[in-house]
């Protein structure tokens, strides 16, 4: 069953960014999206518990339209429920607190959704900015074009957390977010339950720059194998196989 949305030129993007304990982020993540000359109707950043100055600093930028909103329960998943609570746009974007939006990823968003109707939810991979060379590579060649790459094709959807947006009228038929997920597996199963109505678009194309401070801190191969196990269990038991996970700040 498709979406049946009207394509339109005037669609509103509102972007959320969850941010728990981030003041060593927000601050460059806000002025890159700013910098991206994106025109969102608005911009939230969901201060998600934070015990730091988050909060603080995400209101420094109040005067380009972004909104700061407080959120006491803790995770992930509840950070983008409220976001999408308090969201007034046609689509709903989310990145990550650490990620630096690149110029053209909202007329990407736009150009897609108002032009296809089919598509409910649209996403791509990340790259890390703050890890070696090397390591860039093996993610790159490795992680998303010899294992995501193939795994998008045979399955047919694929989201990452830190680079995608939604209908919102997809949402409201998913009653939004799953916030019994922890963290691992929560991106599958958005692209999982949006499949249901739609197209969920990955472009290998369009990538977001990212902090690799989680796989620093858990290693390449453990952090890799985690994502793996949660992303095919979501697939096939249709719930994360990981309930515990470490806040990386």
């Amino acid at each position: 069953m498709l979406d049946q949305n009207t394509i339109s030129d005037d669609l509103k993007v509102t972007l959320v960014i969850p941010a728990y304990n981030e003041e060593k982020y927000i601050g460059k993540c806000l002025q890159a999206v700013i910098d991206s000359g994106a025109k969102f109707c608005e911009i939230i950043v969901i201060d998600n518990a934070s015990k730091d100055r988050t909060g603080e600093i995400a209101r420094g930028f109040m005067e380009y339209g972004v909104r700061v909103v407080r959120e006491e329960k803790k995770g992930l998943t509840q950070a983008r429920q409220r976001g999408y609570l308090e969201a007034k746009g046609d689509i709903i974007a989310n990145i990550d607190s650490d990620a630096l939006l690149p110029k053209g990823w909202y007329e990407w968003v736009i150009s897609v959704f108002s032009k296809r109707g089919d598509v409910v939810c649209v996403s791509g991979p990340y790259f890390y900015y703050d890890i070696s060379s090397a390591k860039q590579f093996f993610v790159k060649y490795f992680y998303w074009y010899l294992c995501a790459m193939p795994m998008y094709f045979l399955i047919g959807y694929m989201v990452t957390g830190s680079n995608f947006a939604i209908r919102r009228s997809t949402l409201d038929k998913m009653n939004g977010f799953d916030t019994s997920i922890a963290f691992y597996g929560e991106d599958t199963n958005i692209a999982r339950r949006a499949s249901k109505f739609g197209k969920v678009l990955f472009s290998f194309k369009h990538s977001m720059p990212t902090s690799g401070r989680r796989f620093v801190a858990h290693g390449f191969c453990k952090t890799g194998y985690l994502y793996l196990k949660n992303f095919l269990s979501e697939v096939f038991f249709r719930k994360p196989a990981t309930t515990d996970y470490i806040d990386i700040n």
